[in-house]
């Protein structure tokens, strides 16, 4: 009998992320039935959790299976029993009122208890007629439990000490912090007897909130939204509605239900609850007492006025009021009117008399004992009881209430010497006219807040703005404020808005030509909107943006002028096209010496670096690059906050010339000082830059840790080439952290390279370049072959960077001998170590190394092969790059084992795996592991690499015949005896025949065995 269904008081919405919570349910349900297991269940999570719905959601499922389930609540908080009505047993005698007359006449046993209960029988009298419940059985669901009267306590302590036998299972709901002391100590001592099954609820997951509660909400949205909820089902449906209609639209159910907990409020403990949503952390008696005196109406003023002086706000002329607008929960009505921020009513009558320190003392203990107030997280100050309840109690407000209520607070909290961040939130919603004091105020909070807290000094600079009057007056002030607001938005990440301010801004979009005055803000604006472009990979933008600038006559002053120049090098440097740019910049830095500018010299100067670091003119880069690391270091950080690209460009020059310890100091400081100004897009790359360096040093852990920093803060700024390229870096620095083999790096660099797409900038270029070094070349060398030559533009690679192509070519190399075209990889060989001695770059030069070493490894030379591995191992040293270091290593010692060098092998292989361990690099550990040198084991050391023709032609030169008496014993040719001397000097190291003749006694002796059997 499934009564609670037939009445329709089933919340048919779907449920969300609670399987598990069901499933354990129907299993203790289904244990009652005949009679075993717990007799009640405690469901428990704070408001809004989602007890309500979990429990209508099992009702239904249990009624499918044959149990009558009836649904009760207990006394509501919204409606408190009064003394002359007391209430006795409620949320049973609410659960039977679901029973009609047929289902009583067909239940003559459920009739008697029914009637038990709603006469207010004995608690033993109900206790037994429960008792006699047959099967199918009866499930008891009781919301609210935690405001039950107290002979339901008492009836539910006794069914818990006294569990029946028959099939009956008791659901109970409540909220811990308001359970009285009664029924807390109730259900703990049937928790330890085991016959109470708990089940607390958790937040759901954003995945859940999205999928199951948030469907069409943007992702970005349903993240904010989830993060503002905690994941409580009610809150984020409400916020859910609030974001999306707009706070003026008809509440839905989830916002009418959390805010029908202020129903039965009085004046003070409503005005407390709304003072409490205005003030937040901020909150004290004080601001408190301030907030919650009564609304006064606003007085009529003069006209506004738009000048700079004191302002005097006019309220709008009104009709008579026919009725008082609306407040929360039937709250005092407000009057009708504006007040303005900052403004005193002048009205020559009394003040409003806020509440006394009894009255708000007594409203927040009971606000408390209500669960609407708690403790804030550090114990001190008094909070409402979740963070989205302030957004929708203002919401509910009227909004003359509300600007009402943020007046106060900003004048309390400028009385008590509160400092402008802390005023600000409430200025920018009072204010409704124009005011210069309100105005100056704003901004200088926003100036204070920008790098901490961009999107919110954004807000601020955008309440200005749109309050600010459309007069030639404040012409000057608008631009500067548009390109305050421009730079907050990019620092916020919303590039696009800040772009479109920025195009309005350049375009003089103020309905009036340029004056005189607006040369200089549109230069800075044009700077800031290049820079944006060029980040987003909008190369041709940018350069006809900086190119119509740098044309203006008359043109920008001196330092301006060098600050275009060096944007529009950095556009052609990303745009692979530097040296078309390197004749303005040699001039430029002349006219900037000259000027005795060091900022702006600076400037210049790392541009220079990173651009002759990059096309591989190392002798001219490190002359620029130490010059520009003293100007830079003599800088203070103040000074270098402007110019915070200038540190990106010192570090990635430095790393380019293999100068790590320099740009790990020059990235450090940097990122310190990025995050402090609110640099987000310098940040990223430093943080990339510094991740490269740790990486390269020996440092995986933390390169894994700046890299995935430096990505997030990408994504938040958007540009494709941008996040490809930390993406990518991140799957490179993957490589190495997790094991050999593990799928996770590949696919990351895969979705890098996807994430640049089509374009051919410089950070596109190594996205799609670094996917190579995550391909694995035994699995599919064709693969790795075809992306590096498609990025690279030919199979000479001539369109990658040339300060590290050889670090490619040793990838092209490895994958033409993986695809069994040993004279390819020879050729690549050739030319990587070709371009690597012009550079003169040790890590460049040990990549080459390594390329030749496989060549000769292939072709059966163990011991010139590990020579060339031994070699590049000592210039990765040189450098400081532990990771190549141990790499090169590691495949030295199978060569060194080879050639028959034992001791060497195991020196090699133990110094590699340390190296790699120590630096966290999992797979390089795996690889060792893999390729251990195994023991000695006495068989015949270098020589056991040679063909029996060979170790055959070994024997005759130990015993001292020439190549002809060779020859003649062998019935070869002089000529092929002569090849194989020459193979045998080349797979043993040595060079002479009586250096070969040595090692034939030696090894042959060792080997036990003879060399000609």
């Amino acid at each position: 009998m499934d009564t609670f269904a037939d009445q329709g008081r089933v919340d048919r919405a779907p449920l969300v992320g609670r399987d598990r919570e069901l499933d354990r349910l129907d299993a203790l349900l289904r244990a009652r039935t005949g009679g075993a297991g717990p007799v009640a269940v405690d469901v428990t999570g704070e408001p809004g959790i989602g007890k309500t719905r979990l429990l209508t959601a099992f009702a239904l499922r249990a009624g499918r299976h044959g149990p009558t389930v009836l649904h009760g609540r207990a006394g509501s908080v919204h409606e408190p029993a009064t003394p002359l009505q007391p209430v006795v047993f409620q949320p049973f005698v609410d659960a039977f009122a679901d029973l009609d007359h047929r289902d009583r006449a067909a239940a003559p046993a459920l009739a008697a208890l029914a009637s038990l209960v709603e006469s207010a029988g004995e608690v033993r009298r109900i206790a037994a007629a429960l008792a006699r419940v047959v099967a199918p059985g009866l499930v008891l669901v009781l919301d609210d439990l935690h405001t039950a009267d107290p002979a339901s306590v008492a009836l539910v302590d006794h069914l818990l000490r006294h569990p029946p036998r028959s099939p009956v299972l008791l659901v109970l709901a409540r909220r811990e912090r308001q359970t009285p002391p009664a029924l807390a100590s109730a259900l703990a001592r049937a928790d330890d007897t085991g016959s109470l099954a708990r089940l607390a609820l958790a937040p759901l997951t954003p995945e859940e909130c999205a999928e199951g509660l948030g469907a069409g909400l943007p992702p970005a949205l349903a993240r904010e939204i989830h993060g503002a909820s905690r994941g409580y089902p009610l809150y984020y449906r409400a916020l859910a509605h609030t974001r999306t209609h707009g706070a003026e639209a008809p509440a839905p159910g989830p916002v009418a239900t959390l805010l029908a907990e202020l129903a039965p409020l009085d004046r003070a403990e409503r005005s407390t609850v709304e003072a409490l949503a205005v003030l937040g952390d901020s909150a004290t008696p004080e601001l408190l007492t301030t907030l919650t005196a009564p609304d006064q109406p606003p007085p009529r003023r003069t006209a506004p006025d738009t000048s700079d002086g004191p302002a005097v706000h006019p309220a709008p002329e009104e009709g008579p009021v026919s009725a008082p607008p609306r407040a929360v929960g039937g709250g005092v009505p407000s009057a009708p009117g504006d007040l303005r921020a900052g403004a005193v009513p002048r009205t020559g009558g009394p003040a409003p008399r806020p509440l006394a320190p009894e009255a708000l003392g007594s409203a927040l203990r009971e606000l408390v004992r209500r669960d609407l107030v708690r403790w804030g997280p550090d114990g001190r100050g008094l909070v409402l009881r979740h963070p989205a309840l302030p957004e929708l109690v203002l919401g509910a407000l009227d909004p003359w209430r509300r600007r009402e209520l943020h007046r106060r607070a900003a004048a309390a909290l400028a009385a008590a010497g509160a400092p402008v961040t802390e005023r600000a939130p409430h200025l920018v919603r009072a204010a409704a006219v124009w005011d210069p004091a309100t105005a100056a105020e704003l901004t200088e909070a926003a100036e204070r807040i920008g790098a901490a807290d961009p999107a919110r000094a954004a807000e601020w600079l955008g309440a200005v703005l749109d309050l600010l009057p459309a007069a030639p007056e404040h012409r000057s002030a608008r631009s500067e404020l548009t390109l305050r607001r421009a730079r907050a938005l990019g620092s916020a990440g919303r590039v696009a808005e800040s772009r479109d301010l920025l195009h309005h801004l350049i375009d003089g979009g103020h309905g009036e030509t340029d004056g005189p005055g607006d040369a200089e803000p549109r230069t800075s604006a044009v700077l800031l909107c290049a820079f944006t472009e060029r980040h987003l990979g909008r190369y041709p933008e940018a350069d006809a943006l900086l190119r119509r600038e740098l044309e203006r006559s008359p043109g920008p002053r001196p330092d301006l002028r060098t600050r275009l120049v060096v944007e529009w090098g950095c556009r052609a440097l990303f745009a692979a096209r530097y040296p078309q740019v390197r004749p303005t910049v040699a001039e430029n830095l002349d006219a900037a010496r000259r000027r005795r500018d060091d900022t702006g010299t600076a400037e210049v100067l790392t541009l220079a670096a990173l651009g002759e670091a990059y096309e591989g003119e190392t002798a001219a880069a490190r002359v620029h690059v130490t010059e520009a690391a003293a100007l830079t270091d003599a800088l203070t950080d103040g000074r270098l906050a402007e110019h915070a690209e200038s540190l990106v460009r010192l570090g990635w020059s430095e790393v380019f010339l293999e100068r790590y310890g320099a740009a790990e100091r020059h990235t450090t400081r940097g990122i310190t000082m990025a995050r402090r100004a609110g640099r987000p897009f310098a940040l990223s790359q430093l943080l990339l830059c510094s991740a490269y360096v740790h990486l390269l040093t020996g440092r995986v852990g933390t390169a894994l840790d700046r890299a995935e920093e430096s990505l997030a803060v990408a994504r938040t700024l958007g540009g494709a080439e941008l996040i490809g390229f930390c993406g990518a870096m991140r799957a490179t620095v993957l490589l190495h952290a997790r094991p050999l083999g593990d799928p996770e790096a590949p696919a990351a660099a895969a979705e890098a390279a996807a994430t640049v797409g089509t374009a051919e900038g410089w950070w596109a270029t190594q996205a799609r370049s670094m996917l190579a070094h995550t391909v694995p070349l035994d699995q599919d060398p064709h693969r790795v072959r075809e992306v590096l030559v498609r990025a690279g533009g030919d199979r000479n690679l001539s369109r990658l960077q040339p300060s590290l192509r050889p670090g490619y070519l040793e990838v092209l190399s490895g994958a033409a001998l993986a695809a069994g075209d040993l004279p390819e990889a020879e050729r690549t060989a050739r030319l990587a170590l070709a371009e690597a001695e012009a550079l003169g770059l040790p890590l460049q030069r040990g990549a080459a190394r390594r390329a030749r070493g496989r060549v000769l490894a292939r072709r059966g030379e163990p011991c010139t092969a590990a020579r060339e591995f031994t070699e590049a191992a000592r210039d990765s040293a040189r450098s400081g790059a532990v990771l190549r270091e141990a790499h090169s290593l590691l495949l030295a010692a199978p060569q060194l084992q080879a050639s028959g060098d034992g001791p060497q092998a195991a020196a090699a292989w133990r110094r590699g795996r340390r190296l790699a361990a120590d630096a966290g690099a999992r797979m390089l550990v795996d690889l060792a592991d893999r390729t251990r040198p195994a023991p000695p084991r006495g068989d015949g050391g270098r020589l056991a690499v040679l063909t029996p023709r060979e170790r055959e032609i070994s024997a005759l030169v130990a015993e001292g015949l020439t190549n002809q008496a060779m020859a003649d014993r062998l019935s070869l040719s002089p000529r092929t005896v002569e090849s194989h001397v020459a193979r045998v000097y080349r797979k043993t190291g040595v060079e002479t025949r009586a250096g070969l003749a040595s090692l034939v006694v030696r090894d042959g002796a060792a080997g036990g065995q003879s060399l000609r059997g």
